[in-house]
């Protein structure tokens, strides 16, 4: 297969080379080119504003400097692993201000340009919005289903067992099928603080089953930025 059917069969165009004069399949090709780009950039656009992304970060805008303690190369090993297609969960933790949720979302909007739906909430939006929700069921299908999902700032509030039970639903759901990022400020330990012990252990469980969980230390960048801004 050459490169114009190549690129007419990821258009799905029907239409056989053979019927495109040799002297436009140059022309062509360029013009296919770009609306096969068109269509990816059009296809990113949308996805990001269905991920619930509010500002675009990546790997390469963290400063890995300042908190020489993060593992740059753990970090890197997971997002240059297979982690979407083999559905390996993973688990930041520390304390606020280090950089946990920029991490996080730089994986999903990877995981967006490579086309893959994603959603990141935080946990206390996250069961929010499935109480508000006109069909609570569906909106819990919906995280249990969507490619990627991030689950930020878990830890922050205290969960009662209806929250409890609606997380523990989702990353059981997604278990073994779905991969599953969680940003906390508190160790695995610590659960036990803002769940009942079994669904904390439930919960581990989940996302320890093909889950990779980095410790982050050091300074916050937040403060810093903070008492330079005074």
């Amino acid at each position: 297969m050459n490169e114009l059917e190549s690129l007419l069969q990821e258009l799905g165009c029907k239409t056989p080379v053979e019927e495109i004069a040799s002297d436009q399949q140059g022309i062509v090709i360029g013009f296919l080119k770009r609306e096969i780009e068109y269509r990816r950039q059009y296809k990113i656009k949308r996805l990001l504003r269905m991920s619930g992304i509010k500002q675009v970060k990546t790997l390469d805008q963290f400063d890995w400097h300042f908190n020489p303690k993060i593992s740059k190369e753990d970090i890197l090993a997971f997002v240059h692993s297979p982690w979407v297609e083999q559905a390996f969960n993973l688990v930041l933790i520390g304390d606020t201000g280090l950089g946990k949720s920029h991490i996080a979302a730089s994986i999903c909007y990877e995981a967006i340009l490579r086309g893959y739906p994603t959603a990141c909430i935080t946990a206390f939006d996250l069961v929010s919005r499935i109480h508000k929700a006109y069909s609570p069921a569906s909106r819990i299908d919906y995280y249990a289903k969507v490619r990627v999902l991030c689950i930020d700032e878990l830890g922050y509030t205290y969960h009662k067992k209806e929250d409890t039970d609606i997380l523990f639903q989702i990353i059981s759901k997604r278990n073994e099928i779905l991969p599953t990022i969680v940003t906390t400020n508190l160790a695995p330990k610590e659960w036990g603080s803002i769940f009942s012990t079994t669904a904390a252990s439930a919960i581990l469980d989940r996302l320890s089953f093909n889950g990779r969980f980095i410790t982050f230390e050091g300074r916050s960048y937040r403060l810093l930025k903070k008492h330079k801004i005074r």
